[in-house]
């Protein structure tokens, strides 16, 4: 089974970052049909370190606000939703219940702290990678970014929890006008190697 070229479009071609958003909201229920759709992507050891934190509210935003990057701020307060893409770097300690063929797995971990921050980090990020699919696949609008200060978000949002931040998502139906032409992409030859 493949999907068909407009699927394709839709996911990669003639998706774009978005800067600016329609005033339509994201509902609870798209919030929660995203997650459970990216959440199927794989990790290694099914191990899902990724956090998220769907930020829509006004309190939500300005507690974000000190964290942005001048050039982030206007397109995050204004976007219908902003999400935190985070991990957690004891991911592990839910092994047992998401990698139950093998009850061991959580001392590969709890033994190699190195091991466990790359996992954490790694496959957090392609958990993030999933989000912005996934949205995609909804019919939603993403401009994700990193252009913000990951000590003040982590201070303001986890510091309770311990989660660490990685990347923020805005999320929403997009206003094309905000959209840049698009930049160019490497060639196969440029990026790839047969072997």
């Amino acid at each position: 089974m493949t999907l068909e070229a407009v699927a394709h479009d839709l996911l990669f071609r003639e998706a774009r970052t978005h800067n600016k958003w329609q005033d339509k909201p994201v509902t609870d229920e798209q919030i929660h049909e995203l997650y459970n759709l990216l959440k199927f992507g794989p990790t290694s050891a099914n191990s899902s370190p990724a956090r998220f934190v769907f930020i829509r509210t006004p309190e939500g935003k300005e507690k974000l606000r000190p964290a942005l990057s001048a050039g982030n701020t206007d397109k995050t307060m204004s976007a219908p939703l902003t999400a935190i893409v985070a991990y957690d770097p004891k991911f592990f300690e839910k092994l047992p219940t998401l990698f139950p063929h093998n009850q061991d797995a959580r001392s590969w971990f709890t033994s190699n702290d190195a091991l466990a921050a790359t996992t954490a980090f790694r496959n957090g990020t392609l958990q993030g990678a999933y989000l912005i699919v996934a949205a995609r696949a909804l019919g939603l609008d993403i401009g994700a970014m990193s252009g913000f200060d990951n000590d003040v978000v982590d201070r303001a949002f986890f510091a309770e929890n311990g989660w660490r931040s990685n990347f923020l998502c805005n999320i929403g139906y997009g206003d094309w006008s905000g959209v840049f032409n698009r930049s160019p992409r490497l060639d196969f030859d440029e990026a790839c190697i047969l072997a």
